[in-house]
């Protein structure tokens, strides 16, 4: 599968990026004037191959969930169990990330990769089907009524099991992750990215929970960019100095043990990556190979990002930054995947929450294609 997805990237189709561009300089503003925006809709065109591009709806959400052995380094000062406890909370409709995508409209998927403690089964009743992501019904936000308050609202989120192992090794002691389990995390993230996009997603986008990711995630971002471990971790939920320094000394002691290869994407999300992480970079690839836009959260999401770019440098041509996380690993990523984030907002709490806050602006800059009058229709005199 992984093989296939790969071969399955292309490059951004470069008519359909010409076509946008001519069409922008014709639309009824000055020429410039929808700045980032204008970028934006040229890539998407070349995504898609058509200009203007399809409107990026509805959205689907795929929240990844892991638990890491690194945790043992006393990197978090959260305990591992809020990891499965916040899965419960993403499923009841209670977490930051439901509150945003009810107002985005939103689906919700979390998939358990790899959470140490046993999950509970949810009530199949109360799920949305992966036919029907997004649940039954129209939105409407104005009573606030939605899963939190027992009623079966049109965004019910669902769970999917799909865990390969109960959270990873401590990294520093061995690696995280035998290649297969990494493997099989990634294939994971292709699976649910067809599913979503079979079932009629037409923008994906990230989230992801596990207690002491960031910390995993910096080591990839070191790997993948050659920079120190200082500057690439970040204080994650907030650590304080002293730990922030524990922090950067775990990450450097990971990567000395294993010094990962950046050509060998596989390799380095198996000795210093997480289950989520793996399924992310899958996610970004299923992605890609559909040619679907994939909007990117926060250091989790982009340190994924730098190994889907390693399994297939097209793959980037998919991605849209949703935010610049406050952790300066995100800026080191993104500066590598030369991608300029949409919002920058100072947030750090990952789940998804950047990505979805910043969709509305990536659908402006489609409906601009779709929707402004040129010119010449427009009976508008140009300068």
């Amino acid at each position: 599968m992984l093989e296939d997805t790969i071969a399955a990237v292309g490059p951004p189709d470069e008519p359909a990026m010409t076509a946008a561009r001519q069409l922008q300089a014709r639309l009824t503003k000055p020429a410039g004037s929808l700045g980032a925006l204008e970028e934006l809709s040229v890539r998407l065109a070349g995504l898609a191959g058509s200009c203007p591009p399809p409107v990026p709806a509805p959205a689907a959400v795929a929240i990844f969930a892991g638990d890491h052995g690194v945790h043992a380094q006393q990197v978090s000062p959260w305990p591992q169990e809020v990891t499965g406890q916040m899965v419960g909370n993403f499923l009841a409709g209670g977490a930051v990330v439901n509150a945003f995508a009810r107002q985005a409209g939103a689906s919700v998927t979390v998939i358990d990769v790899g959470v140490a403690a046993p999950l509970p089964v949810p009530d199949p009743a109360g799920a949305a089907s992966v036919d029907d992501p997004a649940g039954a019904g129209s939105l409407d936000g104005a009573d606030g009524a939605g899963p939190r308050d027992g009623t079966a609202g049109p965004h019910v989120p669902r769970l999917v099991d799909a865990s390969v192992r109960r959270g990873t090794r401590d990294m520093t002691v061995t690696a995280a992750m035998t290649r297969e389990e990494a493997r099989a995390a990634v294939e994971v993230g292709i699976t649910i990215a067809g599913e979503l996009v079979d079932a009629g997603a037409g923008i994906l986008l990230t989230g992801d929970m596990g207690i002491a990711n960031t910390t995993p995630a910096a080591a990839l971002v070191a790997a993948f960019t050659g920079v120190d471990a200082a500057e690439a971790t970040g204080r994650g939920t907030g650590v304080d100095d002293p730990t922030y320094q524990h922090k950067i000394e775990v990450v450097r002691a990971a990567l000395r043990r294993h010094d990962p290869d950046p050509t060998d994407p596989l390799g380095a999300l198996a000795a210093v990556g997480g289950l989520e992480h793996a399924a992310l970079a899958g996610f970004i690839l299923g992605a890609a190979a559909r040619r679907v836009p994939v909007l990117l959260d926060g250091v989790i999401a982009v340190s994924a990002a730098l190994a889907a770019a390693a399994f297939a440098p097209d793959s980037v041509a998919a991605m849209v930054a949703g935010h610049r996380s406050a952790e300066p690993g995100a800026t080191v990523a993104l500066r590598r995947l030369g991608l300029t984030p949409l919002i920058d907002l100072g947030l750090r709490l990952g789940e998804g929450t950047g990505a979805l806050l910043a969709l509305p602006v990536v659908t402006g800059a489609v409906r601009v294609l779709h929707e402004v009058a040129t010119f010449d229709s427009a009976g508008v005199a140009e300068k």
